[in-house]
């Protein structure tokens, strides 16, 4: 048995910047590798990194190891990142604390060595000391390696999919000190070296590799199916070998070490070889097999120019705390590999000693020639794994990733608008699907992070939650025959009737009495002048009935008196038009109050819209939806650095009139110019008609959410332009209802970004979005006694 202390055999002699100068002589240059997220690649977007790949690595010297490091590690979800205060919040930093999953690091390394004609033989020392010393200072050598390596990390970086990072000299330390300890937490231990086993620490250690062309299959490719996603009329694809990387879910790394040879050097050799071979071929089938894998390899050199001959191993260090789940992973590596019609090299004794140290990076220039296979280096790409874990942003809303289910935040406001240029969202799901669940979720994180919600309801989905926040919350509730106590014309003073007022209200007027045709500049600048005009003359009690009186009392000279000639503002169009809501008008009810109630809803939050009451009266609706706008442009949104987002659900019922349509516009115009955004909420893209009001609104749509529709996705698929993997990640969509996980699952895209997330929540959070059926009248009934929703929804658990 031999013991390795590593204080008495350091690895790395010196580090400069993302450089380590290693104790045989090696420069290794050192980068974090960030990939795309799992899943989240198309069958193009595959062949586009390979390509990238290839493109960079092709022209670095001869004589250079490139060695790209995957390092998955068991770990425990620790709920630090989540949010921690309100009574949701805290039921879910709880639920998800403590969660098993596989951590993703991922390294490249760019090694410049002494032996440029890496012929090793066949075991290296990885801890004798280079005899010539260190070099204290970057020679001519390293700078034009230096320079080399430059050139590719900045053509991989602006391939936009991958980024390489330079690696700080604490976390080059501290990624040596875990390989060396065996990933062992909380102590310093030794590496055991005995014939049988591997130990560090408590982990016994096991290696597979891929060293030999004799060990692959007849081809391989940058991406296979997804067998798990892929259904009768779609292929979901991943890569290559990802069935090797995070899905494994056991500790491991995966090497992928590459030499880069001089072309001619082993072009001699290949034909060297199969010599031989044919000289042989008639003693056993075995080396017809053995010729024809090399003769291949051979032509495929031989027929592009732009091929970069290679020596490869690719190779799986795993470990577990006993030797029977050692031999589990063991196994089931192998079933892999089989699948891609792969037979891997099983390393023993003295071997897979050398295989475990020298895959550190300092030492991967160690293997020799028998260690590694011969080929081409764009087939050597397609064994790089080229995604990772889903990414949480600092800041955003809390979903569950497709792997282990674990909390991810978005960032779907994009404050710095890197992502997307407008923060407007819409939500598509049939009937059952869940969608006013979502839409509660995405509004509840949204308020509790500080933001102001309108929201303008035709089904009465978020009463319930807004009840655990009772002093920051306000309903109004549409009642036939009576108004909404909103009065556009309420001033507190004549200081309010600035620009910026007189504007909002001439569009409100224009948008009662002129609906049918396009307002001119003059029409538009009349009409602001007789509303200053009403103002300085009238001192109180303003409302549209006063505002009505003053222009009818005063209709010989006031468009005299104030220079408006009568093409531009038609008093009697306007005073007929108007009748219908002031007086014994038919609608006169809607603005029956002159004392505004809009001083209610200022300081709160949450404020809600039911109009459940009038959805079906297309006159009604429209002028509802005005004075609700006039409301939020004077109160919500007096302050624009304030976050304020509108959201209209049942939105398909509000969109049976033009008029209505043409009013929801004004919204997302007017959200422009505020810090906002406007969400809506569908069946299907279909309840948008097809007109040039609505392609104004999906242009101005950068965030979508689809849940599950049995029905298909091509309709969506065309309006909002998604892509062929788009349509295929929409196709994936499984949910979960039963068992100890429930969670739904939706297509979430955010500018150019698409992936699958989950939503599973705790019960707390599941009680709280209940929107109908008997659980939902239990939970009111005991609400109605207690006259407190958290009490209420604790209580509801308990029973159930």
């Amino acid at each position: 048995m031999k013991k390795i202390n590593l204080s008495a055999n350091r690895p790395i002699a010196d580090i400069q910047d993302n450089i380590i100068f290693a104790n045989n002589g090696n420069v290794v240059m050192c980068y974090k590798v960030i990939l795309p997220e799992i899943y989240s690649l198309s069958e193009k977007d595959f062949e586009d990194i390979h390509g990238a790949w290839f493109q960079a690595l092709k022209s670095l010297p001869v004589g250079c190891v490139v060695h790209k490091q995957d390092i998955y590690l068991k770990k425990v979800y620790s709920s630090e990142k989540l949010p921690n205060t309100t009574f949701l919040e805290k039921a879910t930093h709880a639920h998800f604390k403590g969660r098993e999953y596989l951590e993703h690091r991922c390294y490249l390394f760019f090694i410049l060595t002494k032996n440029k004609a890496l012929n090793n033989p066949k075991y290296v020392n990885p801890f004798h000391k280079v005899s010539k010393g260190i070099p204290q200072q970057q020679d001519e050598n390293i700078n034009s390696f230096i320079g080399s390596v430059s050139d590719s990390v900045s053509f991989i970086n602006n391939s936009r999919k991958i980024n390489l990072v330079p690696m700080a000299s604490s976390d080059i330390l501290a990624m040596a000190e875990n390989y060396f300890n065996g990933f062992n937490e909380g102590y310093d231990t030794d590496i055991l070296l005995e014939k049988n086993k591997v130990n560090i620490g408590e982990n016994q250690f096991d290696v597979l590799a891929i060293n030999s062309e004799l060990c692959f299959g007849d081809r391989v490719q940058s991406s296979k199916t997804n067998e798990k996603f892929t259904s009768d009329n779609f292929v979901f694809h991943q890569g290559f070998i990802d069935g090797l990387g995070l899905t494994l879910n056991h500790n491991h790394i995966v090497n992928q070490i590459l030499y880069l040879d001089d072309k001619q050097k082993w072009r001699k050799l290949l034909d060297k070889k199969i010599e031989e071979l044919n000289k042989s071929s008639n003693f056993g089938s075995q080396n017809k097999v053995v010729l024809r894998k090399i003769q291949h390899i051979l032509d495929q050199i031989n027929a592009d120019d732009n091929s970069r001959i290679i020596r490869g191993q690719l190779n799986i260090v795993f470990w577990a705390r006993h030797a029977g789940e050692l031999d589990k992973i063991a196994s089931k590596i192998k079933t892999e590999f089989k699948e891609l019609d792969i037979i891997p090299y099983y390393p023993r004794g003295e071997e897979r000693k050398n295989y475990i140290l020298n895959s550190f990076c300092c030492y991967s220039s160690n293997f020799s020639n028998a260690d590694l296979y011969v080929t081409d280096l764009k087939h050597a790409l397609c064994l790089f794994i080229n995604n990772t874990n889903y990414k949480s942003d600092a800041t955003g809303i809390i979903f569950n990733d497709r792997e282990h289910n674990l909390p991810v935040l978005k960032d779907v406001w994009d404050e710095h608008k890197k992502r997307i240029k407008a923060r407007n969202f819409a939500i598509f799901a049939p009937t059952g699907e869940g969608k006013s669940f979502l839409a509660n979720n995405i509004i509840r994180q949204y308020f509790e992070s500080g933001v102001r919600l309108v929201i303008i309801d035709l089904g009465g989905s978020y009463t319930k939650f807004a009840k655990l926040y009772p002093e920051k919350y306000a309903v109004l509730r549409y009642e036939s025959g009576k108004n909404l106590g909103i009065n556009p014309f309420y001033i507190s003073s004549l200081h309010d009737v600035g620009p910026e007022r007189l504007e909002d209200l001439s569009i409100f007027l224009f948008e009662l009495f002129a609906s049918d045709f396009k307002v001119t500049k003059a029409q538009s600048v009349s009409v602001k002048k007789i509303l200053l005009h009403y103002f300085q003359k009238v001192v109180e009690k303003h409302s549209l009935e006063s505002f009505y009186k003053f222009i009818e009392s005063n209709r010989d000279n006031l468009l005299n008196d104030l220079g408006i000639h009568p093409d531009y503002f038609n008093i009697s169009n306007f005073l007929h038009i108007m009748s219908e809501y002031v007086g014994n008008g038919l609608y006169s009810f809607l603005f029956e109050v002159s004392e505004d109630q809009t001083y209610k809803i200022e300081d709160k939050r949450l404020i809600v819209f039911e109009l459940d009451e009038v959805k079906d009266n297309k006159e009604i609706l429209s002028v509802m939806l005005k004075l609700i706008k006039s409301a939020i442009q004077r109160t919500i949104w007096k302050n624009r650095s304030e976050k304020g987002i509108i959201l209209f659900d049942e939105f398909a019922k509000q969109l049976k009139f033009d008029n209505v349509l043409e009013s929801v516009e004004f919204y997302y115009q007017a959200i422009r110019k505020q810090n906002g955004a406007i969400g809506i909420i569908l069946q299907s893209i279909n309840q948008l008609p097809k007109n040039s009001t609505s392609a104004s609104i999906l242009e101005n749509m950068q965030v979508i959410y689809s849940l599950h529709n049995e029905k298909g996705y091509d309709e969506l698929v065309k309006r909002l332009n998604l892509s062929s993997h788009d349509l295929n990640q929409l196709k994936s969509i499984k949910n979960n209802l039963s068992g100890p996980r429930k969670y739904t699952e939706m297509f979430i895209k955010i500018g150019k970004e698409s992936n699958i997330f989950r939503l599973e929540v705790p019960k707390e959070v599941y009680a709280a979005y209940l929107t109908d059926g008997s659980e939902n009248e239990a939970l009111m009934a005991i609400y109605k006694e207690s006259g407190c929703m958290e009490k209420a929804i604790k209580e509801y658990i308990a029973q159930n």
